[in-house]
């Protein structure tokens, strides 16, 4: 499968998150949309394969498809950049500042709705016949999640809140987990097996994903669910945007980052010797650390694109 040390690992996901703050706004927000769309049918279809075979775990098991095939085309996702963007700060990457950071979270975060959003109206459409007929079991399955999601949170008060939060954390360690999958091998297999695995496992457990969820509740509002627009907002899309963040920063890219970075030896010290951090992953080979040849990085464009068969 091609697999990718850690330390290399380390060095295409810094390339890839500096990339991603170099697009133009017209091109975030189009890669953006497009990723929350995709994502959005392949929740739609995961719920229609629960509520038709009354099976969750089949559903979960094929949801990942539209995760692996917007990031195959190189489309973003919120809960990604989350992630990458930060270790490239961090990292002190060329152009990327905080204020370039935020831009492009702000950016992918409109794009991303206005692409889940889109799909929610045609699926509503598509639920009710032009709303002219009740909902199929489908789409009351939709508006139960949207309602159990925010009213149900909201009986608990505090509690309820620490929950969703919780919640939110946990999703995108394993989202993140699937975006830094799509780095850890050169083959197209190699990837799609590292990106199932676990965002089958956040969909199974109902995780809070931000994207997912502009997805449902809308579909929910628009379907007739017993929820408000500012019950979303306050009980499930602001606490879940701020415990991806949380989740993705700081039990997948902090420690990727800290534990495997590239370290330099201290310039002009006489005889100093490679890090562990860079000999650490040929040393399996047996070769001495002071005999490991310089690796040569990835470019950004290769980090950035793991559908032309080699790295991301």
């Amino acid at each position: 499968m091609s697999y990718v040390q850690p330390v290399d690992l380390v060095d295409r996901l810094t390339a890839a998150g500096a990339s991603k703050v170099k697009y133009s706004a017209g091109a975030t927000i189009l890669r953006a949309t497009m990723a929350g769309a995709i994502l959005a049918l392949a929740a739609a279809f995961a719920v229609s394969v629960s509520t038709q075979t009354g099976q969750p775990l089949l559903g979960a098991m094929l949801f990942p498809v539209g995760f692996i095939m917007l990031y195959l085309m190189g489309f973003d996702l919120l809960t990604g950049v989350f992630t990458l963007v930060p270790l490239a700060w961090i990292a002190k990457k060329d152009g990327v500042t905080l204020p370039a950071m935020l831009r492009n979270w702000g950016l992918v975060f409109l794009g991303n709705l206005i692409g889940a959003v889109a799909v929610a109206l045609l699926m509503a459409i598509y639920f009710t016949y032009g709303f002219s007929t009740e909902p199929s079991a489908v789409g009351q399955a939709i508006s139960e999640i949207g309602h159990g999601r925010t009213v149900g949170y909201a009986e608990y008060g505090a509690a309820g809140m620490l929950t969703l939060f919780v919640r939110g954390v946990l999703c995108n360690w394993m989202v993140s987990t699937g975006v830094v999958g799509a780095f850890m091998s050169d083959s197209i297999l190699g990837k799609i097996a590292c990106m199932w695995m676990p965002v089958m496992l956040f969909f199974y457990m109902g995780f809070e994903h931000s994207i997912v969820n502009m997805f449902l509740f809308p579909s929910g509002l628009l379907l007739g669910a017993d929820f408000t627009l500012m019950d979303y907002l306050l009980w499930n899309e602001i606490p879940t945007v701020v415990g991806n963040l949380v989740g993705g920063l700081t039990f997948v890219g902090l420690p990727l980052y800290f534990a495997h970075r590239r370290k330099q030896a201290s310039a002009g010290a006489p005889g100093a010797l490679p890090s562990a951090d860079v000999a650490g992953a040929p040393a399996a080979t047996g070769a001495p650390a002071a005999d490991v040849p310089a690796l040569a990085l990835p470019s950004a464009a290769e980090a950035e694109a793991p559908l032309v068969g080699a790295t991301r």
